[in-house]
């Protein structure tokens, strides 16, 4: 039999090792099909299909580990092994039916691949409670160009996921899938502040808390980057054994970001039941009503003024914020969230930092009071494509103390002030990031200040950074109104005396002597020009 013919792009993909070769090309393809179709539903019609590729990869490897392992039972009685769902649970793979496996969809694709791909996510959705709503069936409609969805399916597949060293398919996929929201939020601009924060802004809030593990919460979850980041920092730091030391929970409001926020955790191999089986306003109704966090890291939406307010919600502990504003309904949220010894990073809004208006001011006096505040960080400008609005980060901690133990450094009583607006560098004319430098910077400020394990372990030790780093007293916060800006607290920068520089007292006096001749001379110059002006016969 000839070898199947390739469409447009597979000869590039055949053979390609570089996972950043696999993203282009197949966005480029994927970009073809944009035609006529809504921004937002090109958005799920990729990203569903990358899933399903994902899942589909899983299930198969899953199945082959399984067979290996089969080597002593009778032929006979494997194929009770083989289909036994509890084998593919385990391990955490979803069950994939015959006729949502990828090779079959492959192999019947010519009789008409966007029907047979709405049935394959129908199929998968009803064997799997914990997927229910969440896969988009939008292939088989009239916008959708099937020549060209054929040519993506045969790319799909071509596309080398496995054979990248020692780094599993889940990874390649996984990143794959980061790129394309990357991708997205890069091409709907502002619209896509709702499901995609900047990826050094998410690296820094993980960083910074460490969440090694338990709870881990996102009140505005968007596409699951903040749950994302935290399994990677678990990976990197303890192993991929220990991914499931954290436990994910969050919610989202908007179903479409929700539904790529169950397939984000899913393709990354995590459990998404912690979102919910559907999506819902957080600040309207708090799903996860009893949970009680570790970790919870968030980007809510900045000075939102469209949000429902109950006076009387138990979670209002510091003053009920105004409607104007949910910025402070936000930090009350996430302050009700946190566990025993919980502790919380929040991106918010410049102004919140130093607002007074409809009772804010009081609401911060109360936090501070209360010394839940553990460190403020100004971010530098332009991290943001969907906003213009300068962004700042409060970090929240239940308890300042010690923690026995832990034998932290005990910083009840104070909040830290981070000035970071010098950070980053320029990504592009609009774009800044922050480096990972600039990660470390800030986390290992932190940390040093907090005397983390991390920080012990790197022998850090905590000193203010004149323009950088300030810890302040309550009563120094007090002082200044109770207004968090870090600039207000860090002061100048320290700069570096020359020792060949001129003395300051000489420099006065050279100084002075050049500007009194300047008088000398400007004062010869306009008698002049007024004598040479009287000599002229009008």
């Amino acid at each position: 039999m000839p070898p199947r013919k390739r469409a447009n792009g597979q000869a590039e993909l055949f053979g390609v090792s570089s996972t950043k070769q696999i993203q282009d090309i197949l966005w480029k393809a994927a970009d073809k099909l944009r035609g006529s179709m809504d921004a937002a539903q090109y958005k799920e019609f990729v990203l569903g299909l990358v899933f399903l590729k994902y899942v589909s990869d899983a299930f198969a490897e899953r199945r082959a580990e399984i067979k290996d392992s089969l080597s002593d039972i009778p032929e006979n009685r494997r194929a009770a092994f083989l289909d036994d769902r509890d084998e593919y649970a385990s391990a955490n793979v979803f069950w994939v039916p015959e006729t949502a496996r990828w090779d079959y969809l492959v192999e019947n694709a010519p009789g008409g691949v966007g029907a047979l791909l709405d049935e394959a996510m129908d199929a998968i959705m009803r064997e799997n409670p914990a997927l229910t709503g969440v896969l988009p069936r939008i292939f088989n409609r009239d916008n959708v160009d099937q020549k060209r969805l054929k040519e993506l399916v045969d790319l799909i597949s071509d596309a080398r996921f496995t054979g990248h060293g020692d780094r599993p398919a889940q990874d390649v996929l996984g990143e794959v899938y980061e790129y394309f929201l990357d991708k997205f939020a890069r091409a709907e601009g502002r619209r896509a502040g709702e499901f995609y924060t900047p990826a050094s802004v998410v690296r820094l809030l993980v960083e910074v808390l460490e969440p090694y593990e338990g709870r881990v919460y996102d009140g505005c979850c968007g596409s699951g980057g903040m749950f994302v980041q935290s399994g990677k920092f678990v990976t990197a730091h303890a192993g991929r054994d220990h991914t499931h030391d954290i436990a994910v929970y969050g919610q989202e409001s908007n179903e479409r970001t929700w539904r790529l926020a169950k397939m984000n955790l899913a393709i990354h191999g995590m459990d998404p039941k912690g979102l919910g089986d559907r999506w819902g306003d957080t600040l309207y109704e708090d799903k996860h009503p009893d949970l009680r966090a570790d970790f919870i890291m968030a980007n809510p939406p900045f000075n939102d003024a469209a949000w429902f307010r109950r006076e009387t919600d138990p979670r209002w502990r510091y003053g009920v914020p105004p409607q104007s504003n949910a910025n402070y309904a936000w930090l009350q949220h996430f302050a009700a969230k946190l566990g025993e010894r919980g502790s919380a990073g929040i991106v918010l809004a410049n102004g919140s930092m130093a607002s007074r208006q409809s009772g804010e001011g009081e609401i911060r006096r109360a936090m501070v009071e209360g010394d839940l505040v553990a460190c403020m960080v100004t971010l530098p400008p332009n991290l943001f494509r969907t906003t213009a609005i300068p962004a700042c980060l409060w970090f929240l901690a239940k308890d300042k103390s010690s923690q026995g133990s832990r034998a932290l450094s005990d910083r009840r009583g104070e909040i830290l002030f981070i000035n970071a607006r010098a950070l980053g560098i320029m990504a592009d004319r609009t774009e800044r990031i922050l480096t990972e430098e600039d990660i470390a910077k800030v986390a290992g400020t932190y940390h040093a200040w907090r005397g983390t394990r991390s920080a012990k372990n790197g022998n850090q030790e905590y000193r203010d950074v004149p323009g950088f780093c300030y810890s302040a007293r309550l009563d120094e916060v007090a002082a200044r109104d109770y207004v968090l800006t870090p600039g207000l607290y860090v002061g100048a920068t320290e700069v570096e005396e020359n020792p060949d520089a001129e003395p300051p007292t000489e420099r006065i006096e050279r100084l002075t002597k050049e500007l009194y001749t300047s008088f000398d001379e400007s004062a010869r110059l306009e008698a002049l020009i007024r004598e040479q002006l009287g000599g002229i016969d009008v």
